[in-house]
């Protein structure tokens, strides 16, 4: 029997491991690429493209690298725990060689269109139609797996800005930024405080005048840089947490974060406080803005409310002159015109089954990866969704009736509905762990603690309390990789060496002390049995 075609579109992060998931599914790959390299967001390029993401130079990830891994190959342990752009696109290229993934990329060829074959009710099967150097082909494929992402469509409200079309200084959106040069001596506007907008005020204001940084809601600020000097998220992001935050209410848990964040500097002193709880909003991760806010180089401003040819006028009444430039980081849209009328998206609302498959085809075959925006690294989410994808595709697993479906896309609306502040940005929204392993238990991956306890006290004793590294969803099931016991029982180690490059007595490599941890055992057996 041939091997069932499957159709990747992307070869970004999730085209990567879309392909590689292919491979190990016995399927057969074929990627299409339309700009000449892999990468996909984290390929920086001097000359922004139409329709794709971009990055500045100095963008550096926020997730660290134990946590963002692909789940059966580690990055080197030399890198840094918190990679600059070039380093992520470095690990991108030892990924796809080790698994000689290039061969199934066709680059520089971009897919028009996407549609049903007239027997699709039967065969699931697809027609693809791409272009290459403006020559267009068709051809059949039995599955699609769309790994465009969702930083491609900048979004650029300017209907809320009165005046801005008039505005005599230069505006543009955060993606056509690429260097803090060009702003030597200005005073410069930056408009939002996500991720994005915290970075480009603080990288701005080492060379301009003075930095404005405008914010309809605010923000709480949380580091890189965790307990002992550990990445923040392989502190944070364990089982042992995940299970005993269940013993607290949102209002608890709200109040014990902010409560840290503000001892760090108060939100309140630094114009930053937010009307919203901590956990209402995406987090913005910045370790340099309080201390580019303390020196007076960028200053918090509300939201603007008018623009004149020269100036802003704020909502509190205050008024800024002879201002160049106003850098717009509002965020991004995501759309596929390519699917035609497939698939409907509505200000970044798309109905999908855990995020991947539209609930209504007749078949199966259709499925999106790294369409998410979780509380974590989305690398292992892309991956993970891939693995359970292609396992659909061939065959060795279903998907539940469509009114099941439906009902907990509606479920999962209407929690984030209830958490989230309103926002086209808290529309795909995920917590890392539990969406992992939801993801794994469909795919029968998810890591069986009880039986390790049993079996393997010691890897459990990591499992339970260090990170939920994505090595954990390769212990067991399908795809499981010998070498998933070692890579988290030295992950330690590959966290600490590239901060090791002076000679100094040896300190405790423990996250968390072992009285800390023989109470979260009594807390997890506790937890546990009340679950079952």
């Amino acid at each position: 029997m041939a091997k069932k075609r499957v159709a990747i579109i992307g070869a970004g992060s999730s085209g990567l491991c879309g392909i590689k998931c292919c491979l190990d599914e016995g399927l057969e790959p074929v990627c299409f690429e339309s700009s000449n390299d892999i990468g996909g967001l984290w390929r920086f390029k001097e000359i922004p493209e139409e329709g794709r993401a971009s990055i500045y130079n100095s963008v550096i990830i926020n997730t660290s690298k134990e946590m963002m891994c692909f789940s059966n190959f580690p990055i080197p342990d030399d890198y840094p725990n918190y990679m600059h752009n070039s380093k992520i696109l470095d690990y991108f290229r030892l990924y796809a060689k080790h698994f000689d993934l290039l061969k199934y990329i066709h680059f520089k060829t971009a897919v028009r269109s996407v549609t049903r074959r007239p027997d699709f009710s039967s065969t699931g099967q697809w027609d693809v139609v791409t272009e290459t150097d403006g020559k267009q082909e068709s051809s059949v494929f039995d599955a699609i797996l769309v790994c465009t992402g969702h930083h491609t469509n900048a979004h650029m409200p300017l209907d809320s800005f009165p005046g801005i079309r008039k505005f005599k200084g230069g505006y543009f959106h955060s993606r056509d930024y690429k260097s803090p040069d060009e702003f030597t001596g200005k005073r410069v506007i930056v408009i939002g405080i996500g991720n994005s907008g915290g970075d480009l005020a603080v990288e701005i204001s080492r060379k301009a005048k003075q930095v404005f940084l405008s914010t309809r809601r605010g923000a709480w600020i949380i580091n890189r840089v965790g307990d002992d000097g550990y990445p923040a998220d392989v502190v944070l992001t364990s089982r042992y947490n995940n299970i005993r935050k269940q013993f607290f209410t949102d209002s608890m848990l709200n109040q014990w974060i902010e409560n840290r964040l503000n001892a760090r500097f108060n939100h309140s002193h630094y114009g930053l406080k937010p009307k919203h709880r901590f956990l209402s909003q995406h987090p913005t991760v910045n370790d340099d803005l309080p201390n580019c806010i303390i020196s007076g180089k960028v200053l918090v401003k509300p939201n603007v409310s008018e623009f004149t040819e020269t100036a802003a006028i704020f909502e509190d009444g205050s008024k800024e002159e002879d201002i160049d430039f106003v850098v717009f980081a509002t965020g991004y849209s995501f759309s596929f015109p390519f699917l035609g009328n497939c698939v409907r998206v509505i200000e970044n609302n798309i109905t999908l089954y855990k995020y991947v498959f539209p609930p209504h085809l007749e078949k199966p075959t259709l499925a999106f990866i790294g369409l998410v925006q979780p509380l974590g690294a989305i690398m292992p989410i892309s991956e993970l969704q891939a693995r359970w994808a292609t396992h659909v595709f061939k065959g060795d697993a279903t998907l539940p009736p469509i009114s099941d479906m439906t009902a907990d896309i509606t479920m999962k609306q209407v929690l984030m509905e209830k958490r989230y502040v309103k926002s086209q940005r808290h529309t795909i929204q995920v917590d890392y762990i539990d969406y992992m392993d939801e993801l794994a238990s469909s795919l029968g991956v998810k890591p069986n603690v009880w039986s390790l306890l049993l079996t393997d006290p010691k890897l459990a004793w990591e499992v339970i309390f260090g990170p939920c590294t994505p090595y954990q969803y390769r212990l067991q099931g399908p795809g499981k990789w010998n070498g998933a016991r070692k890579a988290i029982l030295t992950q330690h180690d590959r966290v600490l060496k590239p901060l090791r490059t002076r000679p100094t007595d040896d300190s405790k490599n423990a996250l968390v002390p072992l009285w800390l941890k023989m109470v979260g055992l009594l807390v997890l057996f506790a937890a546990l049995f009340a679950h079952f």
